[in-house]
């Protein structure tokens, strides 16, 4: 019968750089954890080596061993005794290789793993940090010589297809592929529910080394996400005759579903908007060798908040992470690292496909996912006949692969909405910064509402949107760009509020869960860090904004006291803000109460005169359900306030904007519309560089133009270093001057 030996323990690793020092590790391990998460974009990328002295089990002539690979990334060759076996190209799947032709008494086993630059296997442009390691788990797998399919795209070798009938009744359609089995041999199937108990079994006799049959249920009970994420077991037993060859134990969950461009994501007839964020899989200090505790902490993590869905950012996640996504009811969104730059070869287009083969075979019997991604802002560097036609034979394998569920992309922001990328999957989202990068909060509410009148058969949802925050960072007066902890609460304010009144958005998933290390990054005061997650890199820290989606989206009463960490208050009035799922909270002040809010959309807001120390309490609806923080008057702003080396807003002692006159906080686009204001703006654009373009005149603008016309003064100042500190506190001044269109 099977065994799975796991093989982590006890490697010798040497970067293959030349110097070929030799550490003995053990696996999960990736060489890039520290050089990768510190900025710079300077971290080594490079071929190594992990080698080890095989304990091989003994094999009799009926067995076989296989090595079971989780993740190498992104390249790797497997070495058996001196001769190489196979070659993997992609980080983020399970492949093997069968050892059994090349064992001996004594075996050496090199894997090479390399994450080089290349033109071939994806991803090679992204704002992430692309690990090198073998940094998931390593096994062999001990079998009979006939067994459930191991070779095939590192799958189980059994499809299981929960169908959801009338009346309560369901089917359980069964595809098996085994090697070396016998025409004649059978393969049973037996159902049990969450108690144990067998509630259907069924047999099929195998013919080619593969059989399907259907194994009809009665009284089903549904997967129903959060709520109620119900699974059952399926024990399938490889058999000749009365010996048993091989055993497999896969968890299945019958559910239905729909994405309705007029009613949203429906989950088993009711419905169901999807609420949650996407996930990268590194922790600082550990990069992505993660082990099972780490997955642990980011689901209950999750879960607390209320999440209903995950968006696997941005290629396949560790077989844990499903597992843990199918138990607790979340709705993943599954993707391969098809991102930003489309590489134009046959041979990087067969990764796509290849890739996209592994993920949907690997991951099938999963209930937990429900849509498979395509790619991420593969339009950043434009659209080609190339692309286009990539893209449509990847939509058809995955309906080829998988008819049950539905194919998405995520879109870049600047992507024309007429683009036939848009219609070409099943369901779409676009990856939107209004508010952080360009424009204001509000333009996602037009955009959308725009989108939907324009193409009401579309189902629209937004896959990315997000603030960088800094918890150290506060401000009586935040702003877009600030790196604030308290601007990026109140974007989130908005977007949860805009999403939820708009049911139609099928799903929201917010960028990101997590911090996460982009190597090339160097803002908000920690390089080489992506500081949009609700949570800190080190999962120690929940960002305020984690908690406006714990109260629109958990059912545990609470409340939360925001700006904890914004102790020091130069103004003599300031805002005390309470996230809650409770109808209304009291505020205590130094132990008097300050009345009692409604909680509107979450949220009740006190202003409170302050003038020394003081001890804040909320309390909801009885003493056990409460909050307290203590703040203090100070007389001027506490400097480890400001960001360091990041946005400008807080280089301005009362605000960068003057209400109804022009600052650098406004869009090209605004500035543009007045002469005077343009005036002034135009010897900056050439110090930026053709950041823009030029329209010849008469023209329609694209949608790159219209974009880049909204992009912020402000930011293009930070990005582009075309002016000091000083020059730009003179342009903000001259615009002070100068009155809005």
């Amino acid at each position: 019968m099977r065994q799975i030996i796991n093989i982590n323990k006890d490697w010798a690793f040497s970067k293959l750089d030349g110097n070929n020092q030799v550490k003995q590790i053990n696996v999960p391990h990736t060489w890039n954890a520290i050089d990768g998460t510190d900025g710079g974009n300077d971290y080594w990328r490079g071929q190594s080596s992990y080698r080890k002295l095989l304990d091989v089990p003994a094999l009799d002539e009926n067995e076989e061993l296989y090595l079971e690979v989780n993740g190498a990334n992104s390249t790797s060759k497997v070495v058996l005794n001196g001769k190489e076996l196979a070659e993997h190209k992609g980080g983020y799947s399970t492949y093997r290789v069968n050892l059994t032709e090349e064992l001996k008494n004594g075996n050496s086993l090199e894997i090479l793993v390399d994450n080089t630059p290349n033109n071939e296997v994806y991803p090679q442009q992204a704002d992430f940090t692309f690990y090198g390691g073998l940094y998931r788990n390593v096994n062999l797998i001990k079998v009979n010589k006939a067994h459930f399919a191991l070779n095939y795209y590192g799958g189980t070798g059994i499809a299981l297809t929960p169908v959801v009938l009338e009346d309560g009744k369901g089917e359980l359609q069964v595809a098996a592929y085994t090697q070396n089995a016998q025409n004649g041999d059978t393969v049973t199937v037996c159902v049990k529910d969450a108690k144990g108990n067998t509630v259907a079994c069924q047999t099929g006799t195998i013919q080619n080394n593969q059989v399907s049959f259907n194994i009809p249920m009665e009284n089903i009970y549904l997967w129903d996400g959060v709520e109620d994420p119900y699974l059952y077991t399926a024990d399938a037993t490889l058999s000749r005759g009365e010996d048993k060859l091989d055993e497999l134990t896969i968890r299945v969950g019958f559910r239905t579903f729909e994405i309705d461009p007029e009613k949203g994501f429906i989950l088993n007839g009711h419905p169901y908007q999807l609420i949650g964020t996407a996930r990268h899989q590194d922790w600082e200090n550990l990069g992505n060798a993660l082990e099972d505790q780490h997955h642990e902490t980011d689901m209950a993590i999750l879960k607390e908040m209320g999440a209903n869905t995950i968006r696997g950012a941005h290629y396949q996640h560790d077989q844990k992470w499903y597992d843990l996504a199918d138990e607790n009811g979340l709705i993943m969104w599954a993707e391969i690292p098809y991102i930003s730059s489309h590489m134009a070869n046959e041979a990087a287009n067969e990764n796509t496909k290849e890739q996209m083969r592994e993920l949907v075979i690997q991951n099938y019997n999963h209930p937990s996912i429900f849509v498979w991604g395509l790619s991420n802002e593969i339009t950043i560097a434009g659209e080609s006949e190339d692309l286009l036609k990539n893209h449509q034979e990847l939509n058809d394998l995955v309906h080829e692969l998988d008819p049950t569920r539905k194919t998405v992309m995520a879109h870049v922001s600047m992507l024309r909405t007429d683009s036939p990328l848009v219609a070409l999957p099943d369901a779409t989202s676009y990856n939107h910064y209004f508010g952080w990068y360009t424009g204001k909060i509000e333009d996602n509410d037009a955009w959308f509402d725009d989108f939907h009148a324009k193409y009401p058969n579309i189902p629209i949802g937004i896959s990315e949107f997000g603030a960088d925050a800094n918890p150290k960072y506060h401000s009586e007066k935040p702003g877009r760009g600030d790196y604030t902890e308290d601007y990026q609460a109140i974007y989130h304010e908005h977007m949860l509020k805009m999403v939820t009144e708009r049911p139609w958005i099928w799903a929201m998933h917010v960028w990101n869960g997590f911090d996460f290390a982009a190597d090339a990054r160097n803002e908000g005061g920690i390089p080489g860090r992506n500081q949009k997650g609700l949570v800190s890199f080190d999962r120690k820290t929940k960002k305020d904004s984690f908690y406006i989606y714990k109260a629109y989206l958990s059912k545990e009463p609470f409340v939360y006291l925001t700006k904890k960490r914004y102790i020091d208050r130069e103004q003599p009035v300031t805002e005390v803000k309470v996230y809650t799922n409770e109808p209304e909270v009291t505020l205590y002040v130094d132990g008097k109460d300050m009345g009692t809010q409604k909680a509107v959309d979450h949220i009740c807001r006190w202003n409170v005169e302050i003038s020394g120390e003081h001890e804040i309490k909320a309390v909801g609806s009885n003493e056990y359900i409460a909050d307290t923080m203590k703040i203090r008057k100070v007389e001027e702003k506490n400097p480890d306030y400001i960001v360091v080396g990041g946005s400008v807003h807080n280089w301005f002692n009362d605000g960068v904007e003057k209400e109804g006159y022009l600052s650098i906080m406004d869009s090209f686009g605004e500035i543009f519309s007045v002469p005077e204001a343009a005036a002034l703006l135009k010897p900056v654009l050439e110090g930026m560089g053709s950041l823009l373009g030029e329209r010849p005149e008469g023209e329609e603008a694209t949608d790159m133009m219209e974009m880049m016309m909204g992009f912020p003064v402000e930011t293009a100042l930070r990005m582009s270093k075309a002016l000091s500190k000083e020059q730009i506190i003179d342009l903000n001044n001259k615009l002070n001057q100068i009155k809005k269109a």
